[in-house]
Formats: structure tokens, sequence, C-alpha cells
């Protein structure tokens, strides 16, 4: 009997997990859906496109090396401020904690630095993050998450610098890195449809003539116009009803609170590949110049001295 049930279980599983890797469920958590949506993650505008869902802005910071010689591993800092004490809405109505989320948008050639390749002090600040590149393509656009905001305020990011001197496309120079951070849900999913961590509006100006509570915990807010016509507005478990019934409200109120607590926001920055030879010329140039200057001062000297004798003479 007991070898039955053990069977059983083992069958029901291996068809879970069949039925998992045969119709794989859309992850309803970013930067997945820009993944999906988007070939390029930067509009021709300069906006990241995590902007389209997440509609609130909040600051974003990155560090970088002003520059970096090829072939050489170096860390790029994210950082996404916000206030750990906030709590935010999730899909279930409740109130959870924020994660997070990057995408940084290096220069062509630059990759996630491989982990053999990574010192071990840098190892030590990235944790056990996982990062993943925006497409098989793009190798240079990293992402990342979502994590825990209350430990991944700071993401660092183990960068691989291309090396000119090997692949011919690559050149020497300054060049743009572009960032973009997000703490918190999203207000509109990719297909256009609100989630429940955004402000729900009044489709019909008229009067409420009835509020309806749902078994999950939203509501349906029936408006009734003067001429007779009929809405009846969906809002799901998650923002705070505002309105009640008998109460008037005109096309486009607030039917509910706007429960969002966080944002997205973007940020600039640039890097220069800096080709060595460039800096061992530069250091021979200054040894010129200050060597040709200490002889101009001794030349002065010693034509003082021949001047000082012929006058003494």
């Amino acid at each position: 009997m007991l070898r039955r049930s053990s069977l059983g279980a083992i069958a029901a599983i291996m068809i879970f997990l069949a039925g998992s890797l045969a119709l794989p469920q859309t992850a309803a958590a970013y930067p997945i859906f820009a993944q999906q949506a988007y070939e390029n993650p930067r509009e021709a505008t300069g906006r990241i496109v995590c902007a389209n869902c997440h509609l609130a802005q909040k600051p974003t910071e990155v560090e970088v090396p002003q520059s970096v010689k090829p072939d050489t591993v170096f860390k790029a800092i994210v950082k996404i401020p916000y206030d750990t004490t906030v709590q935010q809405v999730v899909a279930g109505g409740e109130k959870g904690p924020l994660n997070v989320g990057a995408v940084l948008m290096l220069p062509e050639g630059f990759t996630l630095a491989p982990e053999d390749r990574i010192p071990e002090d840098i190892k030590e600040e990235v944790q056990d993050v996982y990062f993943q590149p925006y497409s098989d393509t793009q190798q240079n656009m990293i992402v990342v998450g979502p994590l825990p905001g209350e430990q991944y305020q700071e993401i660092v990011f183990p960068i691989l610098s291309p090396n000119p001197n090997q692949d011919k496309s690559i050149h020497f120079g300054k060049y743009s890195v572009h960032v973009g951070g997000n703490r918190g849900r999203g207000q509109i999913y990719p297909t256009g449809d609100k989630s429940n961590n955004t402000v729900y509006n009044a489709s019909l100006a008229g009067k409420v003539t009835q509020v309806a509570k749902a078994d999950d915990g939203g509501y349906a807010v029936t408006i009734e116009s003067s001429d007779g016509k009929s809405a009846v507005d969906t809002i799901p478990a998650g923002p705070e009803l505002l309105v009640a019934e008998g109460q008037e409200v005109a096309a486009g109120d607030a039917l509910t609170s706007n429960p969002n607590v966080g944002g997205f926001g973007q940020v600039d920055a640039e890097i220069v590949l800096q080709d060595p030879n460039r800096i061992l010329g530069l250091l021979a140039f200054f040894a010129i110049v200050t060597l040709a200057q200490i002889m101009l001062v001794l030349k002065k000297k010693q034509v003082e001295r021949v001047q000082e004798a012929e006058m003494e003479f």
C-alpha cells in the first residue's frame, strides 16, 4: 500500500513538472515584460521602456569609473533608494515589501564579467545576485530583478571591458552608459490593463447607485447618469475606495486612492575606454616637458653665472 502511494505521488509530481515545461506560465514580474515586448529597452526619445508601466518617477543613481583599460573587470553600482518602512499593494490586494530591479545599458562590446574573471573583493559585493543579458543578441544590456528591496538598494554589476586590439569593431574613446532603476510594482500591464497598484477613475458622470463588494476583496461600482445611462466600474482588491452610494461623481474622478509607493527612474553616465599606450605617451610627454623645464632653468642659471663673472672681471 505504501509503495503504491509513493508511486502515485511520484507520478503526480512528474505530471506537474511536465505540464509546467510544456505550458509555462507568464512571469508576472519585471523585467520579463520589457524583454518580451521590446527589442530595445531604450526608445528613440531616450526613455527606457520600464517607464511605460511604472508611471511614478523616483530617483536612480549610478557609479561607474571615469575610465577603464581594455580587457579589465570593473564594477558599476546602481543605487535605488526608497523608504523601506513603506509597503506596496501586492497582486492579491494585501500589503508587502517592495522589490527592486534595474537595467544597465553598456556600450557595444562591454559584457557581464565571467565568473572566473571576477576578483574576490567584487564577488563579495555582488553576493548571489543573478544577472542576465537583455537578449541573446544584446549581451551589453544587463537586467536584474526582482530582488528584495531592503537588501538590494545598491546593486553591483561586474563588467568586463572589451579589447579593441582583438575586436576591430571596438574603438577607444568616450561612451555613454544608460541606467534604469525601479522599485515596486507597475501601474499598467503590457496589455494596457491597469494593475491593482494604481488609481481607478469613474468612467461616467452621474450618481453612484451601488457599491458591491466582490469575494476577492474588490468592488463593483455602479454609476447612473442623468440621461439614464449606466456603467459598472470594476475595482480589484488593493486600492482604497473613496466613494459611497448616493455620491455624485464626474467622469474621470478618482474612485480610489493611489496605493503606489514605488516608481522608476533613469540616469545617464559616461565612461572612457582608455588606450594604455596613450597613457604611456602622455606620461612620456609630461616627462619630456618636465625635463625641458629643468634644462631651461639650469641654462638660465648658467647664463647668470657667466654674466656675473664677466661683470667682476
